[in-house]
């Protein structure tokens, strides 16, 4: 896979790494010629090749390969520089998968399809939702939005009143427009199938899409 990463900061350039240590071939786009100079030869060692340029320039993204790319992330440390590079990713070259970073939780509800972006990391939702999941039991945690909020991926830990608990998957019926994804039990990650019995304390990973929340809320909440 083809992957463009914009910013070449401390999480573009470990994402960088990561990806090119799962066999994927990464380009880095950083336009401060300081950070090129101190960091563009160690990483291009670890397979990282590295292009000097704007990335808000739609000309820099031609030249860097986003028309060849399967994914562009822009993970700068500027909220409008995410925004501008993930609009021209998708509009001008058709990028399939656009991820951007949210420096700003402020700013988090501009990170959508408006601006092409597919997913939107925001760091501070993702720590608190996770710290939420940590110490929440019976209750409904969004962990991460897709598709500029047209999916979330969610966590209900089972409390012991569950109307879920000792029954299959099959038995609960969920809405087509929710799928379980995953189930954590005791550390173990199970694959659901439909006969799976839940448990008390079950971590149960949800995807939904459309308006679901509610329904899956009745499922496993009550």
């Amino acid at each position: 896979m083809k992957v463009i990463v914009a910013g070449g900061g401390s999480v573009g350039r470990f994402t960088a790494e990561e990806l090119v240590a799962a066999g994927h071939d990464v380009l880095l786009i950083e336009n401060d010629r300081a950070v090129f100079r101190d960091y563009g030869k160690a990483e291009e060692s670890k397979g990282v090749r590295w292009y000097l340029g704007d990335a808000c320039d739609v000309e820099v993204l031609r030249a860097a390969g986003v028309p060849d790319a399967d994914v562009v992330a822009a993970v700068t440390g500027d909220d409008e520089d995410n925004l501008v590079i993930s609009l021209l990713a998708k509009q001008e070259f058709g990028a399939p998968r656009v991820i951007a970073r949210v420096n700003n939780p402020k700013n988090h509800w501009m990170f959508n399809e408006m601006w092409g972006i597919d997913v939107a990391v925001s760091t501070p939702h993702l720590i608190t939702s996770l710290v939420q999941e940590a110490v929440s039991v019976g209750n409904f945690v969004k962990l991460m939005d897709f598709a500029g909020g047209k999916a979330e991926l969610a966590e209900v830990t089972l409390a012991e009143n569950s109307p879920a608990i000792n029954k299959t998957l099959k038995d609960l019926k969920f809405p087509r427009s929710a799928t379980v994804v995953a189930i954590v039990r005791e550390e173990v990650v199970l694959v659901p199938e439909s006969d799976t019995i839940l448990r008390a304390g079950d971590e149960v990973m949800v995807l939904i899409t459309e308006d679901a929340e509610p329904a899956i809320k009745k499922i496993l909440v009550g």
